[in-house]
């Protein structure tokens, strides 16, 4: 289509492709419901208002008309699916883009990984923008598949397969000007830079914005919020599956500074896509908690099209992409038909007969990624003092606490106490079958028996166990090696559930309604173990991540994320009383 054809169409001398009459226009720029016909033009709105003519109509018969919502920061890789699968979960519920972060497929495939999230995106009809991951590996402390530096990112950028810089995750990085991460904010001048900052404040976090970081996603408080958006950031509110930030950040929103709010998934499980939603879920629950609906839907529409520069949507206008979602009921909107480039793709909850979206066949090294040393690993912690560092899980966040506790100690050697939900945590190297692996422990998993086992571990993606004795724990690894990566539950000798993911260790190859029947069976297994949590697979996913604060564990040891060191497992008692810390029991 032609801009002279465009233009024909929005003058009204040419027929439109299609018209949408007779519909409420949910108008993001003006803050008002207007009651108009909205002329679609191929891909394009070419004009809003009455006395359009069209080679096709629909009736609107008074619903509402939003534009197509937009994910301001998720990892397609968190769902389990390939980008069509991830696709085929979003589409219904109204999001017709989402900027994307492939560094998980990065930190075990590198440059590899990332060109083929590019080309499994391509043709797809939700729209991806994706950007280059900074951080792989996320720091020195823990072993990645690949190592990618500012000039393989330039590369990217310069071929056209991103479109800005993703989540500057080595914060002590950026705020200590070190030359490696600098270079990398360099080579994205001019384009959109996503941050990463957990609790950063202060100069330092002047120091983070001044080397150009625009975005925030890691708030977990509205002061913390607050602070980093009076300093320039564009804060990402974020609610993902394990990581609950929205209803706590709500307060946060006000009429004087939501223009610099955005909304975003981060990482979503696929059941929590299909059952509860995504960017929808979000916005049904702002307008809920009293956030006034032009206000929501300008956090999921207009304000993540400007932050990142995407300004052909995020808004019904002429000479925009004719993205939109169609729903009845402004008060708890949910989508009933949606659009994406004039085409219907989805109505009630369904993708449209025919829609055919494919995905490219997966590269040999990018499916066979499991190299481990099966023969090196040894999960027994010799007892070294009488306390040990555990790491503490927090329900629906991503942070832990370190705790210092006194150590279960049977000959000679820690071991996991279900009592006191103290379980063993085990991280073991699977990209070069070196042997490596690191041993700990991890209180608020709760299972009472059994053992988790993945290779979903943000954001190196090693093999990571959780167990309440050694030998569940190798029965789950050897289930893990048996498919050659993936998820699995166990308990003694017997497998008791298990989710295959040959794409990296991270991606499922069916459709995403199996993937999330099979991880519903992991996580019924879990609680039948004891687990309270939600979604403890998730939750292990993040104990191995080396940039949140404050105890995690990687296949090189474990990470005091405040010191950003290593530090014993072991205390002892001239370490404990120059601390001054508590002895808890």
């Amino acid at each position: 289509m032609s801009l002279t054809d465009l233009l024909a169409v929005a003058r009204g001398d040419e027929p439109a492709d299609l018209l949408l009459r007779g519909g409420r226009l949910v108008n993001v720029f003006s803050g008002t419901i207007e009651e108009a016909d909205i002329a679609i033009h191929g891909e394009h709105i070419a004009g809003i208002g009455p006395g359009y003519r069209a080679r096709q109509t629909a009736e609107l018969n008074g619903a509402y008309v939003s534009p197509g919502l937009i994910d301001a920061h998720v990892h397609i890789e968190s769902s389990l699916c390939t980008p069509a699968q991830f696709a085929a979960a979003l589409l219904p519920c109204g999001v017709t883009s989402a900027v994307i972060d492939p560094h998980e497929i990065a930190n075990v495939a590198g440059l590899d990984g990332v060109r083929f999230m590019a080309e499994s995106c391509r043709n797809l009809p939700l729209r991806v923008s994706l950007m280059a991951p900074s951080a792989v590996p996320a720091t020195p402390m823990a072993t990645s598949g690949a190592a990618l530096a500012a000039a393989d990112l330039a590369t990217l950028l310069a071929e056209g397969t991103v479109h800005g810089l993703a989540e500057l995750m080595n914060f002590p990085g950026v705020v200590n000007g070190d030359p490696d991460v600098l270079a990398k904010i360099a080579a994205f001048a001019g384009r959109p830079r996503d941050g990463h900052a957990p609790a950063l404040t202060g100069p330092a976090l002047n120091a983070y914005a001044a080397a150009g970081v625009q975005t925030e996603h890691e708030c977990t408080t509205v002061e913390e919020a607050a602070e980093k958006l009076a300093r320039g950031f564009t804060i990402l509110i974020r609610e993902a599956t394990n990581a609950h930030n929205l209803h706590t950040l709500l307060p946060l929103i006000t009429p004087e500074n939501h223009r610099r709010i955005c909304f975003c998934t981060d990482d979503r499980q696929p059941g929590d896509l299909l059952r509860q939603g995504s960017i929808d879920y979000m916005l049904r629950e702002a307008i809920a908690y009293g956030i006034h609906p032009l206000v929501a839907f300008r956090l999921a529409t207009l304000n993540t099209a400007e932050c990142y520069g995407l300004h052909d949507r995020g808004a019904l206008a002429p000479g925009r992409l004719a993205d939109l979602m169609i729903f009845e009921n402004p008060a708890a909107p949910q989508a009933q038909r949606v659009y994406v480039g004039g085409r219907l793709v989805a109505a009630d909850g369904q993708l449209m007969p025919g829609l055919f979206l494919a995905s490219p066949p997966v590269p040999a090294h990018i499916g066979r990624t499991m190299q481990v040393d099966w023969d090196a690993i040894d999960l027994r912690i010799p007892a070294l003092g009488e306390r040990v560092r555990v790491i503490g899980s927090l329900e629906n966040q991503l942070v832990t606490e370190e705790r210092i506790l006194p150590a279960t100690i049977v000959d000679g050697l820690a071991v996991a106490d279900p009592v006191r939900d103290i379980l063993k945590m085990a991280v073991i190297e699977r990209h070069t079958a070196s042997g490596g692996q690191s041993l700990g422990f991890i209180q608020g998993i709760g299972l009472q028996r059994g053992a988790l086992a993945g290779t979903v571990a943000h954001d190196h993606h090693n093999l990571v166990l959780i167990g309440a004795d050694d030998a569940s724990m190798l029965t789950a690894a050897r289930a893990i090696r048996e498919m050659g990566g993936g998820l699995a539950i166990a308990e003694g000798e017997r497998v008791l559930a298990r989710l295959p993911l040959p794409v990296a260790g991270l991606m499922s190859d069916q459709p995403v309604a199996a993937v999330a029947a099979a991880y519903d069976e992991l996580l019924s297994a879990a609680a039948e173990l004891g687990s309270p949590l939600h979604d403890p697979f998730m939750a292990m996913s993040f104990m191995a991540l080396e940039v949140i604060p404050k105890l995690k564990l990687t296949d090189k040891g474990l990470v005091d994320v405040e010191r950003f060191g290593f530090v014993d497992l072991f205390v002892d008692e001239n370490e404990l009383s120059a601390r001054n810390v508590k002895r808890e029991t």
